[in-house]
Formats: structure tokens, sequence, C-alpha cells
């Protein structure tokens, strides 16, 4: 998949696989994992572990991605 993503085509996938538990505006670890592996799958290939990039996602520590902390991942893929 392209990381020349339109702002609204990133939204679609995020919310696509937020709503798969719990809440819909959130993406939990193992929702991201989904959303990376199905979507992103190089990102993983690299040295970043799913915990490494979780965490740098995570700005606030709240155990979830928010839309907004998913956006520094389209900086990592655009890189």
């Amino acid at each position: 998949m392209s990381a020349k993503l339109s702002s609204k085509e990133l939204k679609s996938i995020f919310e696509k696989y937020a709503a798969k538990e719990g809440d819909p505006n959130q993406l939990s670890k193992e929702e991201l994992r989904l959303l990376i592996q199905n979507e992103f799958p190089s990102l993983l290939k690299d040295q970043n572990t799913l915990e490494d990039l979780f965490k740098e996602l995570d700005e606030n520590g709240d155990g979830e991605v928010s839309f907004e902390e998913f956006q520094g991942l389209l900086k990592k893929i655009a890189q």
C-alpha cells in the first residue's frame, strides 16, 4: 500500500480497525497489530517490533492510539 494516502483514506483505514473492539476512536494494541499486518506489513520487517511502535505512537501513554497519534505512523512510513 502506498504511503501517499489521503487523510480521508487514512481515517477510513483507522476507523475500520478501531471499531473492532472497545473505543471506536482508539486503536488497542491488538487492533494496531492487525492494521499494520494487513495494511503496512513492511513496517514490522524493520527492526521495529509492534511493542516499540505502539509505545512510540501512544504519546499520552493511555494504552491506546488515537487517530492523531496514528498519524505519526504516516511520518514513519514516509521516511
